[in-house]
């Protein structure tokens, strides 16, 4: 299914602020046999298309009379607001397969997982196919419901792909897997208590040397000893 998109020729020499003013985006188109041309989009159409189209859903850029099949290849947002303030767009060769790598969505219940308590690990998350534009799916769709038991998995051939799509992939790559949980042993290390004491008693024994230490240093006595205090002079009278 394709989706259309208006567009209009863009003079380069016009700077792209002043077409955001106005509600609009530059953009530009261009594949092997065409020749890169710049264009500009109004940003509200484009926002509705990329979100019905994604980057796998042949677009019909419609403007200055002619239609151009093209695929949308790249989107420059602003780091802030998040808003597109640019878009490329590859125009495919009619006729030729496409090779393009397309998400998964995984849907279905694991019995493993909902009765078992096994873990569910999604390998992949896009894979790679072949396939004429008209043909390109938006996403490809695994059933997780065959996961039964620990240690199943599905692999790339066992996918079903919608008609004309080709599996380019490894059919042996696994996408998803389930496996059984593993508890985690946390590794006790041992006490070794003569350390501790060895510790204490040098403790010990540093404080009772020190004990003794201050005990030895007594302070001298002050002062004459009792009984031997000097005696004081007696004033001899000078005038006798």
């Amino acid at each position: 299914m394709a989706i259309s998109l208006s567009f209009e020729k863009r003079d380069i020499t016009i700077c792209p602020n002043s077409l955001r003013r106005v509600g609009k985006i530059p953009a530009v188109f261009y594949g092997s046999k065409q020749a890169s041309t710049p264009i500009a989009i109004f940003l509200r159409d484009f926002e509705k298309v990329w979100k019905q189209a994604g980057e796998h859903t042949v677009i019909n850029l419609q403007g200055g009379g002619e239609e151009i099949q093209a695929l949308l290849h790249a989107v420059d947002k602003h780091p802030v607001t998040d808003i597109p303030r640019h878009a490329d767009f590859y125009v495919f060769e009619k006729g030729r397969k496409l090779k393009i790598k397309i998400p998964i969505e995984f849907f279905g219940v694991s019995p493993a997982v909902k009765d078992l308590g096994a873990v569910l690990v999604k390998v992949m998350h896009d894979i790679e196919i072949e396939a004429e534009p008209k043909d390109l799916p938006q996403k490809i769709e695994v059933d997780i419901s065959s996961l039964d038991a620990f240690g199943k998995v599905i692999t790339a051939k066992e996918i079903t792909l919608p008609k004309g799509v080709n599996l380019i992939a490894s059919s042996d790559e696994v996408i998803a897997s389930v496996y059984e949980p593993k508890e985690e042993v946390v590794e006790e290390i041992p006490v070794d208590l003569s350390a501790i004491e060895v510790v204490k008693k040098g403790k010990e024994e540093a404080a009772g040397e020190a004990g003794a230490a201050s005990g030895a240093q007594a302070p001298a006595a002050t002062g004459s000893p009792k009984g031997t205090e000097p005696k004081k002079e007696e004033k001899k009278d000078s005038k006798k």
